[in-house]
């Protein structure tokens, strides 16, 4: 079963489960699972093939939405769940083939399509970092800096570093070998008819206008609310505006 923190205790309140995005991790959300714990219990899991869960040789969004619902059945769901980028897609699948395990919906700059723009050379890069003799991870920046073209990914790339094992806490061959899978989005005729939000970043082109009849197909139940000065990492970006905009939506909807 997938590795997973957990915040708080159980309240009158659902639990959250939150389900992070590609190359991130549990730990990634530890202080927006923190924050929203006063009033909740929060679940936040390592994705098969991040962080210290399960690595497999497959990873379609069939295989994670099946490792959340075995989560939310040894934690006693259903949940609230809260899912990013990858995560999010994760989520709406589990939603849409395990509805009895959600309560409601939250997911966080994506939308069920198929997306062209390919993570695969992250995977390229981080492969190519030399990691022998690193004592703390600060150590790798200047391995990194020449091989990432965002630096601003370094520190959460660097989350997922075993420094003293000398390796990724990422199944990078997996990863690579799925990123057509993981770009795409599984074909299912079902409906998730649950109160969703979908909540994207000003910033950010990962949710535009064309995919909303597609959004409403599947989640008829949806509504839309963006951080305009948060992009795709909008969590991180603005970790204050989004922690209080889901705990608006929590309390409105409940």
């Amino acid at each position: 079963m997938l590795n997973l923190i957990e915040h708080g205790t159980r309240t009158d309140q659902p639990s959250l489960l939150i389900a992070h995005g590609l190359y991130g991790s549990a730990r990634n959300w530890g202080v927006i699972a923190k924050r929203l714990s006063d009033t909740r219990r929060v679940v936040t899991v390592d994705m098969r093939n991040h962080g210290a869960s399960p690595w497999m040789d497959s990873h379609t969004y069939a295989d994670m939405a099946f490792d959340l619902a075995e989560v939310l059945v040894a934690q006693d769901g259903p949940f609230d769940v809260l899912g990013h980028s990858m995560g999010g897609k994760a989520a709406m699948t589990l939603a849409l083939q395990y509805p009895e395990n959600v309560g409601r919906l939250i997911v966080a700059d994506i939308a069920p399509v198929t997306y062209e723009h390919s993570q695969i050379r992250y995977v390229d890069a981080l492969k190519s970092v030399d990691l022998t003799g690193l004592e703390k991870r600060s150590d790798a920046i200047d391995r990194m800096k020449d091989l990432i073209d965002d630096p601003a990914l370094i520190p959460f790339f660097l989350q997922s570093l075993d420094v003293s094992a000398g390796r990724w806490r990422l199944n990078l061959d997996a990863l690579g070998a799925a990123m057509p899978d993981i770009m795409g989005f599984p074909q299912i005729d079902a409906e998730f008819t649950h109160p969703t939000l979908f909540l994207s970043g000003g910033k950010s082109d990962y949710v535009q206008p064309e995919h909303r009849p597609e959004i409403k197909r599947l989640f008829p139940k949806a509504r839309f609310v963006k951080l305009p000065e948060a992009g795709h990492w909008l969590h991180a970006e603005a970790p204050r505006a989004f922690e209080a905009t889901v705990r608006t939506w929590l309390e409105r909807t409940g």
